[in-house]
Parts: C-alpha cells; sequence; structure tokens
C-alpha cells in the first residue's frame, strides 16, 4: 500500500491557508476525555490507513477545500465552546496545524483524533491530542509511530480500539510495558460489532487494569451514522 493512499486530491493552486474538509457539524462528543459536551466538529479528507475496522471510510475521498478563516468562523456560529478535529486522518495534510492554533486562539477547547501514524510534535500544545494506538486486530499495528508515545502530557489520552482477546492482551502489555497509565488518559473501547463490550469490561475489571473502557456514545445514540 502506498503511503500516500487515501490521501487528499492535489491542491489548488491558491491552496494557501485551505483544507480539504468531507463535512462539518455540531453533535456530542462521542468518546475521550469529553465524551457528551457539545461539540463542533471539522473531519478534513484523506487517510493513508486503511483499518479493518474503520467507520469513516466516506472520508477517504471527496470534501471541498475551505478556507481556514472560514471554519474557524464556522466554529463560532455553532454556539459551543468545543471543537474537535477528526478525519480520515487530519495530519495527513499539514494545514491543520495551523488551524489547530487558530482555532486555540479563537478561545476554543480543541481536541485532535489522530491515528498515530504521523508525527504529532507539531501539534499546538493547547490542543488536547487523542492519540490512537493501532492494535494486531486492526491491520495497521506496523504503521504506529511509537515515539509519538514520549511526547505526550496528562493534557492528552491515548485511544485502543479493541477487537478481540488477542488484541486486549497485546494492548494490555503496551499498557503495562510502557508505563502508559502513568503519562495520560488511556482508553480502551470495544470496535462495534466485533466484540461484546461486557467482555472487554470484565477483562479490564479482572486484570485490575489502570484504563478507562468506554463505548462510542455516538454510535449508542445515533448509530453512527454521518454528521452525528
Amino acid at each position: 500500500m502506498s503511503a500516500t493512499a487515501g490521501a487528499p486530491a492535489a491542491p489548488p493552486p491558491d491552496a494557501a491557508g485551505r483544507l480539504r474538509v468531507t463535512e462539518t457539524f455540531y453533535s456530542l462528543q462521542g468518546e475521550a476525555d469529553a465524551s457528551g459536551w457539545p461539540t463542533f466538529f471539522i473531519r478534513l479528507t484523506g487517510c493513508p490507513l486503511r483499518c479493518r475496522y474503520c467507520d469513516t471510510e466516506y472520508a477517504f475521498h471527496g470534501g471541498e477545500w475551505r478556507a481556514i478563516d472560514s471554519l474557524v468562523e464556522e466554529a463560532r456560529t455553532s454556539g459551543t465552546a468545543r471543537v474537535c478535529v477528526t478525519g480520515g486522518e487530519p495530519l495527513a495534510q499539514k494545514n491543520c496545524l495551523a488551524l489547530l492554533a487558530q482555532l486555540c486562539d479563537a478561545g476554543f477547547a480543541v481536541s485532535l483524533e489522530t491515528s498515530g501514524a504521523l508525527d504529532i510534535a507539531g501539534v499546538d500544545r493547547r490542543v488536547a491530542r487523542v492519540v490512537d494506538v493501532k492494535t494486531p486486530g486492526s491491520g495497521e499495528e506496523p504503521r504506529n509511530r511509537y515515539e509519538n508515545l514520549r511526547l505526550l502530557t496528562a493534557h492528552d489520552q491515548l485511544k485502543f480500539v479493541i477487537c478481540d482477546r488477542a488484541d486486549y492482551e497485546w494492548a494490555r502489555t503496551q499498557v503495562i510495558g510502557r508505563g502508559l497509565a502513568q503519562r495520560c488518559q488511556v482508553l480502551f473501547s470495544p470496535s462495534a460489532g466485533q466484540l461484546d463490550p461486557a467482555s472487554l469490561a470484565d477483562w479490564i475489571l479482572a486484570d485490575r487494569l489502570q484504563v478507562r473502557f468506554q463505548l462510542q456514545l455516538h454510535k449508542v445514540l445515533w448509530g453512527g451514522v454521518p454528521g452525528k
């Protein structure tokens, strides 16, 4: 697979200060530390990964070019204090860093949902970075950029999507062996339709593992339809 698979189409000549956007919408945050809070979402187009459980394949291609200033203004008119930049893989577009900084400058509480396969060092430190650690069950475990882990602070979160018992044991080894729970909040979520949530909860409790169990709230409420 090419490293550029799923990347946005080549930018037009006047693309400075612009990003390719799949959708913007106002909803409840469905996961991570801000779960349940009304949030304005900016979903960027393109992703170099192809996780087996991906629920946003519609963001791999298409979208429209939007000016960063217009996105910040739309966030202002949403009436919420929280903005989440997601994808796809937001960091696949270099102008994502400027968008994040401008949202912070505008006074929003900003979060970034990223696969963890790309360097997070350039992300504004005011942003809450929600970083996936890809398990073997995702099919993309070799793409993990483990160098990102040492950059995380208590302001950030790590997320493991667990597909089965083997994934759980692998993730448990990562959490304990790398001391991840001492670095930031660690989230374990069952892959929807693959793993019974109660089984994952039982494993966490049996091992007294210091991670936060989490269901994707938006899927519980709306079934994961786009724009929710």
